[in-house]
């Protein structure tokens, strides 16, 4: 690979949280070459503005200092000049999540597009990058684990020279640097590798033999061969941290060190089954949403929001298939699946915003509601993940029903992926809908009128029950109840509730959120305030507090509001009917592996 654009990578001082990278150009534009860096990352739908993270800038050209100009808070011009130009860049790298870059005497991690700036009319260019390790004999242990393609590279250490095809592939690679632990599989004959950072006693060995079973499936569901001839999963553990980030080869992990299975434990933990749900979920983008995509993707614009309709598409069917890959890759059984499913509805059916906002229009206003969510978020805004999945359950299953068990959603995820293999082109806003339709064989205009158009609830009671899963809703036994199995808490007398939800404070229980029509909002409280009393008894645990409270009796609360001490007198409501109970009673065929 003969690489016109090259760049270079170093920690430069780990104690101060800094790298250094720069880019050379062989041939810069005779005019003024001009650069910019990446406002989003892909998969992670907010304006990030990575360059404010940048601290110094310079360019040269032939051992001659070059002018930049700073063009907006994300772009700078080079005056012209003839020789290869060198642009250099320090990059404050603090950031823990999977999103940005991080450095610390520890490790280090990065995304592409938090520190390789981007050559203007070069970006489709072939790029090599030398990621160099840190000066000084604390990290000679250091490693390198990355999924781009090595060019020469030292086998032991993985430092030194990596390629990619252009300027987008480059930075659809993350890299972590450090000493980790690593642990190696092949699933559908394709290596995969699972490196782990940050201090944990978990069986790694049962990790990859885990998902390998979910990787296996999902390539046997989209069918052989894999996308990618090699696949990381790059995964950092600490405290109370989750989340994940998709690429085109590769993963980007953060979760809790207590997650990861103990040795010689053979059940699958609630913290070890959100960790495999996890890994299939970004897994599972590896088609859909890295090459399947919407057309507004393809290809990214990553100096500004890129508007799709399409998101409970690719997030909601991917948040559907991530949990639905456990169960028929044998991982857990069907009342295990159930169990998670009725979390996700009572997830839903809690929040008001259900009926403000419809799957389409919260795919489209992520960039401003569901990414920059605060105390009204659950009255105004419904998750185009969590009901979008749900959307998918329910076109599933209607699909099913409709053909009489002849096609499903499987069929459309696997004609939307020849789709993909034929042509490589992004989809229509209404292509989605006219390939299921087509897949189907059956009219479905209603069903996604209602689905994805409407604030309409989603019929699942009457389509789970000719699945042979029977749905019904009662009141939460307690604010930790969020849904499960039938039978899986004890009925009693209604609870007595604040119609809000809380979190612990040091000062006594601050209210999350103020949920429509409940009793704290009729009192007048709001999102924030932080209640130190309930009954002139010091706030503390509202569950405790309340439970020898009756809905309809009324308390005095004092909180504070800001710096302010106000009361108010609250006529207590009753916990609604919003926690979902599944029941397993046929034979669930949809669950099974095809």
């Amino acid at each position: 690979m003969t690489a016109t654009v090259r760049y270079a990578l170093r920690p430069l001082r780990p104690e101060a949280h800094l790298f250094e990278a720069t880019v050379t150009v062989d041939a810069p534009d005779p005019a003024g070459q001009r650069f910019t860096l990446p406002a989003w990352i892909p998969g992670s739908y907010l304006i990030r503005d990575f360059a404010r993270q940048i601290v110094a800038i310079r360019a040269e050209a032939g051992g001659r200092p070059v002018a930049l100009t700073q063009l907006s808070k994300h772009e700078w011009l080079a005056e012209p000049c003839r020789k290869a130009l060198t642009v250099t860049v320090e990059v404050y790298a603090y950031d823990l999540s999977v999103r940005g870059a991080y450095l610390d005497t520890a490790r280090g991690f990065f995304n592409g597009t938090s520190v390789f700036l981007r050559v203007e009319g070069q970006e489709g260019r072939p790029c090599s990058v030398d990621i160099l390790p840190p000066d000084g004999k604390a990290y000679a242990d250091w490693c390198v684990a990355t999924s781009l393609t090595p060019l020469d590279v030292r086998k032991k250490t993985g430092f030194g020279r990596y390629g990619a095809a252009d300027y987008d592939e480059l930075i659809d690679h993350p890299v972590e640097l450090g000493e980790f632990e690593r642990v190696t599989f092949k699933a559908c004959g394709v290596p995969h590798e699972i490196v782990v950072s940050g201090r944990h006693k978990g069986d790694l060995k049962r990790l990859a033999r885990d998902a390998r079973k979910i990787c296996e499936y999902q390539i046997r569901l989209f069918g052989e061969p894999a996308p990618f001839a090699r696949y990381v999963f790059l995964l950092y553990v600490g405290g109370d941290i989750y989340g994940g980030l998709e690429h085109r080869a590769s993963t980007a992990l953060v979760a809790s060190r207590d997650d990861l299975p103990a040795k010689g434990d053979k059940t699958i933990s609630d913290g070890y089954l959100q960790l495999l749900g996890l890994f299939s979920h970004e897994y599972f983008h590896s088609w859909n949403v890295k090459r399947i995509k919407p057309a507004a993707f393809a290809p990214y614009d990553l100096s500004a929001e890129n508007y799709t309709r399409l998101l409970w598409a690719f997030e909601g069917v991917t948040s559907y298939y991530d949990d639905l890959t456990l169960v028929r890759a044998g991982l857990i059984d069907a009342e295990r699946y159930l169990a998670l499913l009725a979390k996700t509805i009572t997830a839903v059916e809690r929040g008001a915003g259900r009926h403000r906002q419809t799957l389409e229009e919260s795919s489209f206003t992520a960039w401003n509601k569901y990414y920059r969510q605060d105390e009204n978020s659950p009255n105004a805004i419904v998750s185009y993940y969590a009901k979008g999945a749900l959307a998918a359950l329910a076109l599933d299953l209607t699909i099913r029903e409709r053909t009489g068990g002849e096609r499903s959603l499987d069929d459309v995820m696997r004609a939307l992926w020849a789709k993909w293999l034929a042509d490589g082109k992004g989809l229509a806003e209404d292509e989605w809908e006219r390939v299921a339709t087509e897949v189907a064989g059956v009219e479905l205009a209603d069903f996604f009128a209602a689905a994805l158009r409407s604030t309409a609830d989603l019929p699942l009671a009457e389509l789970l029950k000719a699945q042979g899963v029977s749905l019904v809703f009662d009141a939460a036994a307690s604010a930790s109840d969020k849904g499960g199995l039938a039978g899986s808490a004890r009925p009693g007398k209604p609870r007595a509730v604040l119609g809000a939800r809380t979190a612990a404070d040091p000062a006594g229980v601050r209210l999350t959120h103020v949920l429509d029509g409940g009793a704290a909002q009729a009192a007048g409280l709001a999102g924030g305030d932080v209640l130190v009393a309930i009954d002139r008894l010091k706030a503390a645990d509202v569950d405790r507090q309340l439970a020898r409270f009756e809905p309809g009796d009324t308390v005095t609360v004092h909180y504070f509001r800001r710096d302010e001490l106000s009361s108010a007198k609250l006529v207590l409501g009753a916990a609604p009917r919003d926690t979902a109970r599944l029941a397993l009673s046929g034979d669930a065929r949809w669950l099974q592996h095809p």
